[in-house]
């Protein structure tokens, strides 16, 4: 029982293990019991399974409030709420990958449940890199803290930029060096038959396969903001993971309602820019006033105020009565 205790990146391995317990569990039940079979997935049942994740996401922040204190629960709370609002974006392109791929809606839950796998183990190491790099060197804040902030005024002055996979790199180095069937093969990220040129029996992989790998690239670019902007919240790799990853299993459930409904948070990103920049200048703001750190519940407070009337704004320019204003993307 003594190993139990022992300490991993500042906390006890006991309390890394309860979490990845819970989301071990929460990963079988949804693939073992709710989605055993593939079935197109509902507006009402991602919202039922969205609603559960986040419960249990929230839920979470009483286990860390009851093991550490108050202010590691509200640091928890921002950056999961922080990670939920800034993985938006990553809705928007798992839609346009799962078109492009002509990806049917009952296939599209097993690529989001095996991209999570990836993107647990993925952010885990990027997360395990950042606090010892944060721990070495202090300074490396300041950086992150500026770079959230140029990104948050790019975002707000710079028009969006249409995206299309069609000449990606990616995408083409794949199909170079990978047999990919022309289409496919139920819900089989791999296929073996005959090679129409040579005729030997040979490994395919289906778009199945390319949809779920262009996926967790994507992740990963987003991971450039999203990891830093929660290590600008707590350097502490606990929170920053558990908040993460609870995070991303609640929004990747949530897709499939949210997909039908994109456009109607099409400025949302005039709050997502804020954010970045209020989160990039809380290092600074605390320096200049003398505190140790900035408030953790101020931070909380003006987060939730901050997307409030994001979302706000977003549902009152997009509703019926004022579709003529809305942009021509979003009509």
């Amino acid at each position: 029982m003594e190993i139990l205790l022992l300490l991993f990146l500042g906390k006890p391995l006991w309390m890394w293990l309860v979490f990845l317990a819970v989301v071990i569990g929460l990963l079988v039940f949804d693939l073992g019991v709710l989605h055993k079979d593939d079935h197109e997935i509902g507006v009402a049942e991602s919202l039922r399974l969205s609603a559960m994740y986040i419960a249990l996401g929230l839920s979470f922040a009483g286990f860390i409030w009851w093991q550490m204190d108050a202010t590691a629960s509200a640091q928890y709370l921002t950056a999961f709420v922080v990670e939920k609002t800034l993985a938006m974006d990553n809705i928007f392109v798992i839609a346009l990958i799962f078109g492009f791929f002509a990806i049917p809606r009952e296939y599209q839950h097993r690529v989001l449940f095996w991209g999570i796998l990836g993107v647990i183990l993925l952010r885990g190491i990027m997360i395990g890199l950042g606090a010892t790099i944060v721990e070495q060197y202090h300074w490396v804040l300041y950086f992150f803290a500026a770079f959230l902030i140029y990104t948050g005024i790019k975002m707000l002055f710079v028009s969006e930029k249409e995206h299309s996979l069609h000449d990606n790199r990616l995408l083409a180095f794949l199909r170079r060096r990978l047999h990919v069937t022309d289409g496919l093969r139920g819900h089989a990220f791999f296929s073996r038959e005959a090679h129409p040129e040579t005729g030997r029996m040979t490994r395919f992989v289906t778009p199945l396969f390319l949809a779920l790998i262009v996926i967790e690239v994507a992740d990963l670019v987003f991971a450039v903001d999203s990891v830093p902007a929660v290590f600008t919240i707590t350097t502490d790799p606990y929170l920053v993971y558990t908040s993460n990853i609870f995070a991303i299993l609640g929004l990747r459930a949530l897709y499939f309602a949210l997909a039908a409904v994109l456009h109607r948070f099409a400025y949302l990103k005039y709050a997502l820019s804020l954010l970045l920049v209020f989160i990039g200048s809380k290092i600074f703001i605390a320096d200049a006033m003398g505190w140790e750190k900035f408030p953790p519940e101020w931070s909380l407070g003006i987060t939730f105020a901050i997307l409030g009337a994001g979302v706000a704004f977003s549902l009152w320019k997009t509703g019926p009565l004022r579709a003529e204003t809305a942009p021509p993307s979003v009509r």
